[in-house]
């Protein structure tokens, strides 16, 4: 069963070595997950492209700078097996820190849309993580207490939370939702799972951050802000993510 995948012992067949070559990449790097935030994160930073990751599509590598200090920066690809897959590549590269950052469903009424979630752990309903880590029901997300240590000194609002890792969002069925809800899951989501299990794997620290988009917590879904982003809030989570990314 694929919750027995992992086999630590045993060498890979193809490494995220042989894939991609990025040159002069910093340690640090910031990870969106929409072509309107890649563009929203460039206005802030400028950069210039360093190189491409191949884990499915072409996907060009930036180096920014911002605040005085430099960080790489890509535009992943959705869903946890391949985000996972461009993770592996960046870190092969010489990253050391990764930070996301991108949507979710909220499952708890009081999460406001726009508003920001660090999630301290995730549900593993994927199949990435099951490679990387020994079977679970949870993932503890390690970097949590610091990003929200950073996320508190900039004087941003923020819930901790767990949160849902799906590769199948159109099978988030009621009962589902509810056993979430239980164990505490406010957020659903499809990366957070896996990338927390690479970089737990590959002694990289990986952050996460999401904001709410749209709502599963009523009675009918609730498509909210989702795809429909304000300008200005996006430019304002754009800049919290590049602030972020510089201290950590």
């Amino acid at each position: 069963m694929i919750i027995h995948a992992f086999d630590p012992d045993s060498p890979a067949i193809i490494t995220p070595a042989a894939a991609s070559r990025v040159e002069g990449l910093p340690e640090t790097v910031l990870v969106c997950f929409t072509q309107k935030f890649f563009g929203a994160v460039l206005a802030l930073a400028p950069g210039r492209e360093i190189g491409v990751l191949r884990g499915g599509r072409d996907v060009p590598v930036y180096r920014l700078g911002f605040g005085g200090r430099e960080i790489g920066f890509y535009h992943t690809l959705i869903g946890g097996a391949a985000s996972a897959a461009l993770l592996e590549e960046i870190i092969s590269n010489g990253a050391k820190k990764i930070l996301f950052f991108g949507s979710c469903g909220a499952l708890d009424p009081a999460l406001a849309a726009g508003g920001l979630i660090v999630p301290t752990a995730a549900y593993r309903d994927e199949g990435v993580s099951y490679h990387y880590a020994p079977p679970a029901d949870y993932i503890e997300v390690p970097t949590a207490a610091r990003l929200s240590e950073i996320l508190a000194s900039l004087g941003v609002p923020f819930v901790q939370t767990k949160t849902w890792t799906t590769d199948c969002f159109y099978r988030e069925t009621r009962s589902g939702m509810a056993a979430r809800r239980a164990e505490g899951c406010g957020a659903v989501e499809m990366e957070c799972a896996s990338v927390t299990a690479v970089g737990a794997f590959r002694g990289a620290e990986v952050y996460q951050f999401l904001y709410a988009a749209d709502s599963l917590a009523a009675a009918d879904w609730d498509r909210r802000i989702l795809g429909a982003m304000p300008e200005d809030l996006r430019d304002a989570i754009a800049k919290i993510a590049l602030e972020t990314a510089i201290r950590l």
